[in-house]
């Protein structure tokens, strides 16, 4: 257990940021959730319960980050563990992508990554302890055809992520990036799951127990990159 802890989830949508707001409050951790519009995290903090907060923050804005940080730190002081989940993704050709389209993906995937993760490293090394982690994607490792945008921002992320941990592992603090390879099941509007077989999309929860494990890693045995996959998906 973690009592006395706290998280702060960037990206904290219904799916996987969701599943681990839930999980870190099953651990015991107060929880931070966040997203560029407050209102789409103030379900999930309510159905919690007293323990979880939602804030808004615009991942892409210095002043936004510093500001949720700040909001943060007073409310449940410096977090032990913060997840960068957010991005965006506008599916397209080269020769049809839209360079203002090309730059906003590439502010939430990676840009975004980099100021969350120097905001909770400044914070983490100066206490000596900390787990941040980033979300990644197939994308992450290779560039398919009308996937340009995803993979330019996840590229960037795990570069981002890759110098966190050399430079701050030293420092107390475990850095480490998931490549999720594979649809995630959310609870939303609209979704329909790929249907491949029993447990072919993702669960939210099963990953979310994967981030948690991470978190209580000793740090003689850190995991900076691991990967995870429905049992079907090919790689």
């Amino acid at each position: 257990m973690a009592k006395g802890e706290s998280a702060l989830i960037i990206g904290a949508g219904p799916g996987l940021g969701a599943a681990l707001a839930r999980h870190c409050a099953k651990d015991g951790m107060r929880v931070a959730l966040a997203t560029r519009t407050k209102s789409k995290v103030d379900a999930i903090a309510r159905a919690i319960g007293s323990d979880a907060r939602a804030y808004a923050c615009d991942a892409t804005n210095a002043e936004s980050v510093a500001s949720v940080f700040e909001d943060v730190s007073k409310a449940f002081g410096t977090p032990d563990l913060v997840v960068f989940n957010a991005g965006a993704y506008a599916p397209g050709s080269v020769l049809e992508i839209d360079p203002a389209e090309f730059e906003r993906s590439w502010k939430n995937g990676c840009f975004g990554g980099f100021l969350v993760g120097q905001a909770a490293g400044r914070a983490m090394a100066a206490r000596g302890t900390g787990t941040i982690l980033f979300t990644g994607a197939t994308a992450s490792l290779r560039g398919s055809a009308k996937f340009l945008n995803l993979a330019v921002g996840k590229f960037g992320l795990r570069a981002v992520a890759q110098s966190l941990a050399r430079d701050l592992g030293p420092k107390g603090v475990h850095v480490a990036h998931i490549i999720i390879d594979g649809q995630i099941k959310a609870d939303r509007p609209g979704y329909r799951a790929e249907e491949r077989g029993p447990d072919a999309v993702m669960d939210a929860d099963a990953i979310a127990e994967v981030y948690m494990g991470l978190h209580h890693q000793h740090r003689s045995a850190w995991t900076h990159e691991l990967d995870l996959r429905p049992w079907v998906e090919k790689f």
